[in-house]
């Protein structure tokens, strides 16, 4: 069986990945988790760059392209039916547009030693100009800082930004997990 070669430009990743993943890829290869993926464009964008991608959310629906060389799971990740996240197993782990804080500890222990959390979600400031508006689902001023405060952090922002000349309040860290 061949595989399909996944088509996705650069440019529909997250800017926060086109920005700032170049600059460490080299010393990094393998395991990529996209948690809570949609349509997996962010996956995409390291899959091109001979990662393995494992692919997590409620419905794979929406992902354009599948490849036997990423894993897919739908899995539930609210409900309680989903298992735990492996271990240690993610050179890098991406989570965009998504909070769930019982989450933040599985998602912690799913990075390998000297690996990276990519994070992009929206702050309650965001509920003043649109949706989400539910406090379920966003940051409090810092949080996403002291979720993983004893790493190195690496790039933090937090505040009004602009995606597709759509502006949005969005908390983002990059951070690298400690080896020791």
């Amino acid at each position: 069986m061949q595989e399909k070669k996944l088509k996705v430009e650069p440019e529909t990743a997250a800017e926060l990945i086109t920005h700032f993943a170049p600059v460490d890829l080299p010393s990094l290869s393998g395991e990529v988790l996209d948690l809570a993926c949609g349509n997996g464009r962010n996956g995409l964008w390291f899959a091109q760059r001979e990662h393995r991608v494992t692919y997590i959310d409620k419905s794979l629906d929406d992902l354009s392209s599948r490849s036997c060389k990423h894993s897919y799971l739908e899995w539930d990740l609210e409900d309680g039916t989903a298992p735990h996240l492996p271990q240690e197993q993610f050179d890098i782990v991406l989570v965009f547009n998504y909070l769930h804080r019982p989450l933040f500890s599985q998602i912690r222990e799913a990075v390998k030693p000297g690996g990276l959390i990519f994070y992009e979600t929206f702050t309650e400031k965001q509920a003043e100009i649109g949706r989400p508006r539910n406090p379920d689902f966003l940051l409090k001023p810092l949080e996403l800082r002291s979720k993983f405060d004893k790493w190195d952090c690496l790039h933090y922002f937090e505040g009004e930004v602009s995606t597709n000349n759509k502006q949005s309040f969005k908390a983002q860290l990059i951070a690298r997990k400690p080896i020791s």
